[in-house]
């Protein structure tokens, strides 16, 4: 007998994926039951139970926390904008109410976490809040021959919940040193192993900024190293950056064993086309690099 079930959980899937891409995508609209229940193609009778059903999350909490979690990056990495301008954005009548909803997400008040941000307790809370998804749309993969290109690193060294601060770390020497300005190079990060099957103290990720000459020594550890050139597959990541691992994923499961390509010595790379924190999550590109013999 044909297993039913099992043939329409990827549809399934696809639909309550779907919601998730249109609400990451109008976060800054309101977000009716209606609306997206025709998104998912579902009755607006039983949506909400299913979309807490699959995610592990009611749909109010799940908007809300998106919101909230948006609203952190701009806290972090742009100091200079208002905490009232952050609320309001974020769908908060008051700064009250954003603080009261923040400090219940993530433990700390919208301002003590612009001044010391605990990304440790930050990622756990994203991870227990946030429900998988995996890439379901047909990726576009071209092969592309890349030069080497001369990188200030910032090596990080430990818990993947704690790359956050040593991006803050790597800004900070940008902005100190000049030697790689965000707006006229390149920004780059290479993860050397899965943060998913990687015990915490074992991960390695390099922040880097291209550069024009050597790193002099300094305070903030940036060292120099290359990225080296070759042919590479390329697929471009739309979206959130907290969920690259699925485009990284499908480039591995889907694309690569039917490609008859083999893997060069050099991990898996990203290569961020726009850094702008104002920027919303969904219009963030970032390009995956996959070495190629």
């Amino acid at each position: 007998m044909e297993n039913r079930t099992g043939r329409k959980r990827p549809d399934y899937a696809r639909r309550i994926n779907r919601v998730l891409d249109y609400i990451d995508k109008h976060l800054d609209e309101e977000l009716t039951v209606d609306a997206l229940s025709d998104v998912a193609n579902f009755s607006k009778f039983h949506f909400h139970r299913q979309f807490s059903q699959h995610c592990g999350i009611s749909l109010s909490r799940y908007i809300q926390f998106m919101r909230l979690k948006r609203a952190s990056y701009r806290l972090a990495f742009n100091p200079t904008a208002p905490i009232i301008d952050i609320a309001m954005d974020s769908g908060f009548e008051n700064p009250e109410s954003f603080s009261r909803a923040f400090k219940a997400a993530f433990g700390q008040t919208p301002s003590g976490f612009r001044k010391t941000p605990d990304w440790s307790s930050w990622s756990e809370r994203c991870r227990m809040s946030l429900p998988s998804s995996e890439r379901t749309e047909e990726m576009d993969v071209k092969i592309v021959v890349v030069e080497p290109a001369l990188v200030a690193a910032l090596e990080h060294r430990g818990a993947p919940a704690l790359l956050n601060e040593s991006v803050q770390r790597f800004i900070a020497w940008r902005k100190s040193s000049r030697l790689s300005p965000v707006s006229q190079c390149e920004t780059y990060g290479v993860p050397y192993n899965d943060p998913n099957a990687t015990p915490p103290e074992e991960f390695r990720f390099d922040i880097c900024g291209s550069t024009p000459a050597p790193v002099p020594a300094n305070d903030h550890g940036v060292v120099t190293k290359t990225i080296p050139g070759g042919r590479c597959a390329m697929t471009i990541h739309a979206g959130s950056r907290d969920r690259i691992d699925e485009s990284v994923y499908a480039l591995y499961r889907d694309w690569l064993p039917d490609s008859g390509e083999e893997l060069r010595d050099f991990p898996v790379y990203f290569h961020y086309l726009n850094l702008d924190h104002d920027t919303p999550e969904h219009r963030h590109l970032t390009e995956i690099y996959l070495p190629l013999k």
